[in-house]
């Protein structure tokens, strides 16, 4: 299964996620949820998984090393401040954070199963391969941050 991975950039991914969940949602109105001010919520939801991902992209700026997710090999320095000291993939909980705002402005059943399907892809087609670029890049040190910061929160 090396075949994917590297290979769709984890926003496409999201993407893709996101129109599944909304054609799952309309698909299947039999599913529907009840959820008190989902709209408030998922605004929320979606401020905040902005936030983290903005933020993980300028700590990255700053650090002048590549945001290109599929090719991991090209990473000029370990990131470890800023946001990366709560989460060592803050683009990707970004992205997960709006799909579950989006899966609460559904308010369906079936659109909120599709998050772990998201997570479960970009763990293994994603960050593992990330994770292996780095220690072979970094050795020691990926692995000393590994020890200390999560992978999602």
């Amino acid at each position: 299964m090396r075949v994917l991975e590297l290979k769709i950039p984890p926003p496409a991914v999201a993407l893709v996620t996101a129109v599944l969940m909304w054609l799952a949602s309309r698909s299947s109105p039999s599913l529907a949820l009840v959820f008190p001010a989902a709209n408030l919520l998922s605004v929320g939801l979606t401020a905040i998984g902005l936030m983290v991902a903005i933020s993980g992209v300028v700590t990255f700026r700053r650090a002048r090393t590549t945001l290109n997710p599929t090719k991991p090999e090209t990473s000029s320095s370990l990131v470890s401040s800023g946001i990366y000291r709560i989460t060592r993939n803050p683009m990707y909980l970004g992205l997960l954070l709006v799909l579950t705002a989006w899966a609460i402005f559904l308010s369906n059943w079936l659109a909120i199963m599709f998050l772990p399907v998201f997570v479960v892809y970009i763990n293994r087609f994603q960050i593992v391969p990330e994770e292996r670029a780095l220690t072979s890049l970094f050795a020691r040190e990926f692995v000393d941050y590994q020890s200390r910061v999560r992978r999602w929160l």
